[in-house]
């Protein structure tokens, strides 16, 4: 209990007193985040705070993990500095989707043949249990953390709002990982977590800075490395344990319910419109709550409130339900929240 407390504050205290000397580094610099059209705002703001929570997270999680206990640690900070790289190079010059997905996708191998991140079954989701081929679990992981990676870096649109949900996240799976033992993914978890408390400290509306793609990058691809080890994990606890969950996945995806499911409905907005999946534009569910009126503050409440429901809701249920029945809700209720917004977006437009 004792390292996680310690890492936690390690991490913490070094990234709070870290991003003031980002803020004025930047505006020395002219490192703005310039506004634009799909813009949720209208002044120029620093958008480097990434390179705090990464160093603040990174510091804490080297300094008080046990290697000996966790010789794979080596892979995971390999894959996390060539995201962050990536990252710091868009957030000062921009970098093409194309080559940001080389990158990712980069970093995700790494963390498949290297550290030991891989889904090796289906673990019961669509009534598959077998362990999958090697070239399957490969590309099912890889596309996995692919999804994670970009859907934290999409909801990354209003003030607090991504790190706020990321803390949330990364709480839960944190939690879970310190009653079954894990010690050495809860150090990630709550590290990281402390980083980005202390970075929304200036991070809430009106923002002083952003965390940037340098942020949001290191904060799916964490997100995803947790989501996969949780279903993993929890799939070879013995019967008999407390805390083994019967409906793993059904779990992950409730725990991570609001980033997944914006992705994947602006992904499939996108495709049936004929564009590019990558093309930005203002359908994410952030952006359908300011339309609708709520300020950032307000809008960002409501989507951690939810996200904190759904949470709540799969570690209640999963050993109530089937897991396809607990993942049919999961979709039909947050399916249900967006279209109540969609259509008083545009109940709105149509006064106007």
């Amino acid at each position: 209990m004792l390292v996680l407390f310690f890492s936690f504050l390690s991490a913490f205290t070094l990234t709070y007193f870290a991003i003031p000397s980002i803020i004025e580094i930047a505006r020395n610099k002219h490192l703005y985040d310039e506004p634009e059209e799909r813009s949720s705002h209208v002044e120029r703001t620093p958008s480097l705070g990434g390179v705090a929570i990464f160093a603040g997270a990174i510091f804490s999680i080297v300094f008080w993990t046990p290697f000996e206990q966790f010789g794979n640690l080596q892979y995971i900070l390999c894959a996390l500095l060539l995201l962050f790289l990536i990252g710091a190079k868009d957030d000062i010059s921009p970098v093409s989707p194309s080559k940001k997905l080389v990158g990712q996708i980069m970093a995700a191998a790494i963390l498949v043949l290297k550290s030991d991140i891989r889904l090796e079954s289906m673990y019961g989701l669509f009534g598959f249990h077998h362990s999958l081929p090697e070239i399957a679990i490969f590309f099912v992981t890889v596309f996995t953390i692919l999804v994670i990676i970009n859907a934290i870096n999409f909801i990354d649109g209003l003030d607090g709002l991504a790190g706020s949900l990321f803390t949330l996240i990364a709480v839960s799976f944190g939690s879970w990982f310190f009653v079954t033992d894990h010690i050495e993914f809860a150090i990630i978890a709550f590290a990281t977590a402390a980083a980005v408390l202390a970075f929304l400290k200036y991070n809430f509306s009106p923002a002083q800075i952003f965390m940037g793609d340098t942020g949001s990058l290191i904060l799916g691809l964490i997100s995803a490395t947790l989501a996969i080890k949780f279903i993993d994990i929890n799939d070879k606890l013995l019967v008999d344990n407390p805390f083994k969950l019967q409906s793993g996945p059904a779990v992950a995806i409730g725990v991570l319910i609001i980033p997944l499911f914006d992705t994947i409905r602006v992904f499939t907005t996108r495709i049936l419109r004929g564009q590019s999946p990558f093309l930005p534009d203002r359908r994410h569910i952030h952006h359908l709550l300011i339309d609708y009126g709520y300020s950032h503050i307000k809008a960002t409440t409501v989507l951690v409130l939810v996200n904190m429901f759904f949470i709540t809701a799969v570690f209640s249920l999963h050993d109530k339900m089937d897991m396809h029945l607990l993942l049919a809700l999961e979709i039909i209720s947050i399916t249900g929240f967006s279209y109540f917004y969609h259509i008083g977006v545009r109940n709105k437009r149509s006064v106007l």
